[in-house]
C-alpha cells in the first residue's frame, strides 16, 4: 500500500514538473517582449560589415533548443495549441468553417455521395494572386518588410487597373486572403469595391506578411548598397538563406511593439528572414487555408507581397530553390492559375505566362507603368480621356464604368508602349524577385499578342453612350444638397443621455497620447445614410451603397472614436456594402483597418419583402397609412413576401450562396436543382420579416457568437450595421419592451457606447456643446435607452467623465482634427 502511494506522489510530482517546464516556458516567452534575455543577436553587437550572409541558424523562428525528448514534447504541445488559435484568425473558422448540427451530420455525407456519384469529383476553383500595388517605401526603393507604409498615388491606380481586368476577364472571387499589412489590405479593398463585391469574406494572416528584413527596415536600398558593398546587400536580396542582420527588441520596427501581432507568441515574430524563412511561414497559409478553400471549388484570391507570392508560387509550380530566384512578380497585375482535379497546376494552352510558372498574367508587366508616365502627355491629345477616368458616380453600373476606365487605360497602353525600349536595362524596381531585373516572359513577343486577345475580344462598354432610365429609375444630381425638411417629433424624456466629454484642448497633446480604453466595450453604429434613407425608399437586404454624407458620417465617427480613445479588437458587421464600408472608414480613420472584420446575414437589416425599392409615401398612399405603419413598425407583422424569382430575394444574390447556419429548403433546393441540372442545395432564406423575425437572427448571433467569442475574451467590440438589426441589440442591452422597441430611432453614424461594467448607453461628447436629443431623434422610446448608469455597487455613475490628463497639451496638427471634429455640422436624422 505504502509502495502504490509513493508511485502515485511520485508520478503527481512528475506531472507537476511538466506542467511547470510547459508554464515556465510561456512565461519565459512573454518576458522576452520586454527583456531581450533569450540570446537574441542584437545590432548593438553586430558589425554590418562583418556580415556576409546575416547570422545563420536552420529555424528562423525557434528561438529555444528542442533536443531533448521533453523539450520536443512541450513543442508539440504548443504547436498544437497554435494550429486550433491560428484555424480562427481573423475569423476564418467563424465564417467559413461552421459545424453542422449533429443530426444533420449523416444527410451531408449522404448527399456529397450522391452528387459525387452523379456530377463526379468537383473541380478546384481558380487562384488568383495579386501583389499589391506600389507603396510609398517601394516608390523610393526602401527595405519595407513588416513596416506599414501605406499605397502611394500610383499603387491606387495600380489596384484600380487589377480590378478592371478582373471584371473584363469575367473572373469571380469567393474568398480572399491577404496579410495584415496595410498597402495590401487596402490593395484588397480597392480591388472588392471595385468590382462591387465589398461583401466578399477578407481574411488577413501575418503568414502573408512581406518578408522580414531585420535591421534593413527603413533604409534606402541604394544607400545601404553603396554603404555596405552591393555585393553584401544583393546577397541579402537575393540569396535564398541569407539574413540581414536582426533588428533590436527595442527598434521602432520590431513587429513586437504592434498590438497587431499580440496574439503571436514570441517564436512566431521574427526578428530578420532569409527568403527561405519567408516561404516556408507562408506555407502553413497554403496547405491549411488556400488550398482547402480551392478544393472547395471555390474562387481564390490573395492579396500580398512579392516574397511571400513568390513562396506560393515556389509551392504551386514546385520550383526548384535556385530557380525561385529568378522570379519576379510586378505590383497591381493579376496573376492566375488553374488547377486539374489532383490540385496540380495546369499549363495554358495560350496566355502570358513568366519563366518556371504556369500562372498567366493579365497584362504585359510594365505596360500600365509607362502609361502612367507619360498620361500627361496623352491627355493633350484625347480630352476625352479625363472625363473618363473622372466617373465615379454616373448613371453607369459598377461593371460599365470599370470596363470604359478599362478601355481608356488600354488605348493609353497601346500608344506608350512604342516608347518602351525591349533592349533598354530596366531600373531595380526594389523587389528581390531577380534582383530586380526585367520579367523574363517565355516566347515574350507571340504569348503577349494572345494574352491580349481575350481582353481586346470583348464587347467593351460605349462612354458616350446614351443611358436610357426606366420608369423606376430617378437620376439624381450629385451636387444636389437639398433634403425635404423633416420635423422630429418631441421627445419627453426624465433621462439624460451620458455623456463622456470631449477632451479639452488644454489637456491632450495628439490624439494618439489619449488614454486607451482597455475595459471590454460595444460600440453600436448604423451605417451612414444612403440614397435609399435621402429618399424614403425601403431598402432591407437590397445593397444600397453608402451616399456621400454617409462617408463623411462614418469618418467623422471614426475621428470622434480616436479622440476618446477608443480602439477596438473585433470588428461585427452584416454582408452589406453601406455596413461594410461605414465599418471600414471607421477603422481606418483610426488606423486599424488591419482588425478582423467578421461578416454574418445575421446582422443584415429586416427583409422589407415586396415593398423593397419602394418609396414609403408610395406604399402609404396605394395601401392605406393603418397598413403601412402596421408593416412598418409593427413588432410581429410581416409585408407581403417577394417571389423566389425576385431580384429582390437572396436566394439570387451569390453573396447568400455561402451561408450554412440556416436550414435548407426542401422546396428551394427541387426547384433551383431541376432548373440548373445538377443537384444543389439550397437554404430557406427570408422572403419577408416582420421586426420580430430580424431580432430572433440578431439577439442569438450577439449572445451566442459576440459574447463568448468576444466580450467573454475581454475585447472591444464594434458593430456597424442597420437600424433594425441595432434595434433588436439594444432591446436586450437596454431592457425595451417589446411594445416600445418599434419606437425607437437609431441615428445614422451616431456612435452608441454600451459600456460592459455600467450597463448602460453612452454618448461621446463632440465638442459642439449641442444637446444630443435637440440634435439627434431618438424616437419614442429614448426614455428606455438612456437609462442612469450604474456602478458595480449599483449606484448611478457621473455621466460626464473626463479621463484625461492634466499634464498633456495638444499639437497643432491635432488641434486642428479636434476642431474638425467640433465644428462639424452634425445632420439631423431623417
Amino acid at each position: 500500500m505504502v509502495k502504490l502511494l509513493n508511485i502515485t506522489l511520485a508520478i503527481l510530482l512528475l506531472s507537476s514538473n511538466y506542467l511547470l517546464s510547459i508554464a515556465f516556458s510561456f512565461s519565459a516567452r512573454n518576458v522576452c517582449r520586454y527583456y531581450d534575455k533569450c540570446n537574441r543577436p542584437t545590432t548593438s553587437s553586430l558589425n554590418l560589415q562583418d556580415l556576409k550572409s546575416g547570422y545563420d541558424t536552420d529555424d528562423g523562428y525557434a528561438r529555444f533548443l528542442y533536443s531533448s525528448k521533453r523539450k520536443r514534447r512541450e513543442k508539440r504541445i504548443v504547436d498544437r495549441v497554435r494550429s486550433i488559435d491560428e484555424e480562427d484568425e481573423d475569423g476564418y473558422k467563424a465564417m467559413m468553417l461552421s459545424k453542422y448540427p449533429l443530426w444533420q451530420r449523416p444527410l451531408k455525407v449522404l448527399y456529397r455521395g450522391v452528387k459525387r456519384i452523379t456530377l463526379g469529383k468537383k473541380e478546384p476553383g481558380t487562384l488568383i494572386l495579386v501583389r499589391h500595388g506600389e507603396s510609398e517605401w517601394n516608390a523610393n526603393k526602401t527595405f519595407t518588410g513588416w513596416a506599414d507604409p501605406d499605397l502611394s498615388e500610383q499603387g491606387i491606380r495600380e489596384t484600380e487597373h487589377a480590378a478592371r481586368l478582373l471584371l473584363a476577364g469575367g473572373y469571380d472571387i469567393d474568398v480572399v486572403f491577404t496579410s495584415r499589412l496595410k498597402r495590401a489590405i487596402r490593395s484588397a479593398w480597392i480591388i472588392l469595391g471595385e468590382m462591387s463585391q465589398l461583401y466578399i469574406p477578407v481574411f488577413k494572416s501575418w503568414r502573408l506578411n512581406e518578408r522580414m528584413y531585420g535591421a534593413l527596415t527603413g533604409l534606402c536600398k541604394k544607400e545601404t548598397a553603396e554603404q555596405l558593398g552591393a555585393e553584401l546587400v544583393q546577397s541579402w536580396r537575393g540569396s535564398l538563406k541569407s539574413r540581414p542582420p536582426p533588428v533590436h527588441i527595442y527598434d521602432k520596427h520590431w513587429p513586437g511593439r504592434d498590438r497587431r501581432y499580440s496574439d503571436l507568441s514570441m517564436d512566431q515574430i521574427p526578428y530578420t528572414e532569409s527568403l527561405l524563412d519567408c516561404m516556408e511561414r507562408t506555407k502553413p497559409a497554403w496547405e491549411e487555408k488556400i488550398k482547402l478553400e480551392l478544393r472547395m471549388g471555390r474562387n481564390v484570391m490573395v492579396v500580398a507581397h512579392a516574397n511571400t507570392l513568390r513562396g506560393l508560387v515556389k509551392l504551386i509550380d514546385n520550383i526548384g530553390d535556385q530557380e525561385i530566384q529568378e522570379v519576379a512578380l510586378p505590383t497591381g497585375i493579376p496573376i492566375v492559375y488553374k488547377f486539374d482535379a489532383n490540385m496540380n497546376p495546369v499549363k495554358p494552352d495560350e496566355g502570358l505566362t513568366q519563366k518556371h510558372m504556369t500562372g498567366i498574367f493579365l497584362e504585359k508587366p510594365g505596360t500600365l507603368k509607362e502609361a502612367i508616365k507619360r498620361e500627361k502627355e496623352w491627355l493633350e491629345n484625347v480630352p476625352g480621356y479625363s472625363r473618363t477616368m473622372g466617373r465615379s458616380k454616373t448613371v453607369m453600373s459598377p461593371v460599365e464604368r470599370a470596363l470604359s476606365k478599362l478601355k481608356a487605360e488600354k488605348e493609353l497602353g497601346k500608344w506608350a508602349g512604342q516608347f518602351i525600349d525591349e533592349n533598354a536595362v530596366e531600373e531595380d524596381d526594389g523587389s528581390d524577385g531577380n534582383l530586380g531585373k526585367p520579367i523574363q516572359l517565355e516566347d515574350q513577343d507571340k504569348i503577349w499578342q494572345e494574352g491580349l486577345q481575350d481582353l481586346e475580344e470583348g464587347q467593351q462598354f460605349d462612354p458616350d453612350g446614351t443611358f436610357h432610365p426606366d420608369n423606376n429609375t430617378k437620376i439624381l444630381d450629385e451636387d444636389d444638397e437639398e433634403e425635404e425638411d423633416i420635423a422630429i417629433p418631441q421627445m419627453v424624456t426624465s433621462n439624460v443621455p451620458c455623456m463622456q466629454a470631449m477632451p479639452s484642448e488644454s489637456v491632450v497633446r495628439g490624439i494618439g497620447q489619449v488614454p486607451i480604453r482597455k475595459d471590454p466595450v460595444v460600440v453600436l453604429i448604423r451605417h451612414g445614410k444612403t440614397e435609399h434613407n435621402k429618399l424614403k425608399l425601403f431598402t432591407g437586404w437590397y445593397d444600397a451603397p453608402l451616399a456621400r454624407e454617409g462617408r463623411e458620417e462614418a469618418r467623422m465617427a471614426g475621428k470622434l472614436l480616436k479622440a476618446h480613445g477608443f480602439e477596438f479588437d473585433v470588428v461585427y458587421t452584416s454582408w452589406l456594402s453601406r455596413a461594410i464600408e461605414t465599418a471600414w472608414l471607421v477603422i481606418d480613420e483610426m488606423d486599424a483597418i488591419w482588425l478582423p472584420i467578421i461578416k454574418s446575414w445575421r446582422l443584415n437589416e429586416r427583409m422589407y419583402g415586396s415593398l423593397t425599392g419602394k418609396s414609403k409615401s408610395m406604399v402609404s398612399q396605394k395601401y392605406g397609412e393603418k397598413q403601412f405603419k402596421a408593416w412598418r413598425r409593427g413588432y410581429s407583422v410581416k409585408p407581403p413576401p417577394v417571389s423566389s424569382f425576385s431580384v429582390h430575394y437572396p436566394g439570387n444574390d451569390p453573396r447568400y450562396k455561402l451561408i450554412n447556419d440556416i436550414r435548407i429548403s426542401l422546396s428551394e433546393t427541387i426547384m433551383r436543382s431541376f432548373d440548373s441540372g445538377r443537384p444543389t442545395i439550397y437554404r430557406k432564406l427570408p422572403k419577408s420579416e416582420s421586426l420580430k423575425d430580424c431580432m430572433d437572427r440578431t439577439i442569438p448571433y450577439y449572445e451566442q457568437q459576440i459574447v463568448p467569442e468576444a466580450l467573454n475574451k475581454g475585447k472591444r467590440v464594434l458593430i456597424s450595421s442597420s437600424e433594425n438589426a441595432i434595434r433588436g441589440l439594444l432591446m436586450v442591452l437596454c431592457a425595451i419592451p417589446q411594445d416600445k422597441i418599434s419606437g425607437l430611432e437609431i441615428p445614422n453614424g451616431l456612435p452608441l457606447i454600451y459600456d460592459v461594467k455600467s450597463k448602460c448607453i453612452k454618448l461621446l461628447d463632440d465638442g459642439s456643446g449641442r444637446d444630443p436629443l435637440e440634435e439627434y431623434n431618438f424616437g419614442s422610446a429614448a426614455n428606455y435607452l438612456f437609462r442612469p448608469c450604474t456602478n458595480d455597487a449599483g449606484e448611478e455613475e457621473e455621466c460626464d467623465i473626463t479621463l484625461m490628463s492634466d499634464l498633456i497639451t495638444f499639437d497643432e496638427q491635432d488641434t486642428q482634427t479636434i476642431e474638425s471634429i467640433r465644428n462639424t455640422t452634425v445632420i439631423t436624422n431623417l
